[in-house]
């Protein structure tokens, strides 16, 4: 039976060694101080009593260029087929991706970090994102599970067809999936990789900045462009390695 939305325990504890998803709902008001004191650990939380919807919550980093490039380049094709030259889709393509990286952005500032206090608000929060702060190098919870990503194209390609010609529409989705492939691999890099050059050195140290020191700025992952844009660049972004 599933815990009733009322049910908001007053300094309630959570246990780590039980499945996690119905209980942060109880900690109200206080679940968002709760999710910002990260646990650094590998070995992430159990979510789900049940071993089916547990499964679903696990994805390794390799699956979504494994499942998506091929629709990324069925989808740049289909736009060549139609007429338009390489240069043409390449701009398109472009194009996407930058669109990409606004939504990148906006989802992460205003949708992951929205404030919740509500049993059933706390639950939905901490699947889409408080999860991540709160176990943030848990490496089989990093990118999004394909069968969601599969559910959010459908009104992503929707909108597009709407906005874009029909020879057009295709790169220009093509370029927003490529987007988002980048955006996926690149977070898990900068949680589990150890890069040496100093672009991606960078990049790493304000991306942890934004997990362990100022947690309401630094919206970016892939880059800081949007938060130099809109006014959420920390003025510090040194962070320790992890």
């Amino acid at each position: 039976m599933l815990p009733s939305p009322t049910m908001v325990a007053q300094g309630f504890n959570v246990d780590l060694n039980k499945a996690l998803v119905f209980q942060v709902g109880h900690l109200g008001e206080a679940y968002q101080e709760w999710i910002h004191q990260p646990i650094v650990s590998k070995e992430g939380p159990r979510f789900f009593e049940s071993d089916f919807w547990e499964f679903l919550t696990r994805t390794v980093w390799w699956a979504i260029p494994t499942i998506w490039l091929p629709v990324v380049c069925y989808s740049i094709f289909t736009s060549i087929r139609m007429g338009h030259t390489v240069p043409e889709v390449a701009l398109m393509v472009a194009f996407g991706i930058f669109i990409w990286t606004l939504m990148e952005y906006t989802l992460h500032r205003f949708l992951f970090h929205i404030n919740t206090t509500s049993y059933w608000g706390n639950t939905a929060h901490y699947l889409l994102h408080g999860c991540h702060h709160k176990h943030p190098m848990d490496g089989l919870r990093l990118v999004f599970p394909p069968a969601a990503t599969a559910v959010l194209c459908i009104p992503f390609w929707n909108l597009i067809k709407l906005l874009a010609t029909p020879s057009t529409a295709p790169a220009l989705f093509g370029g927003g999936l490529l987007g988002y492939v980048m955006y996926d691999v690149t977070h898990y890099y900068l949680h589990h990789g150890q890069p040496t050059n100093e672009v991606p050195k960078s990049l790493k140290k304000y991306h942890l900045n934004h997990h362990f020191r100022i947690q309401n700025k630094g919206f970016g992952i892939t880059s800081s462009f949007w938060d130099k844009v809109f006014g959420t660049l920390p003025h510090s972004t040194s962070a320790k390695n992890i």
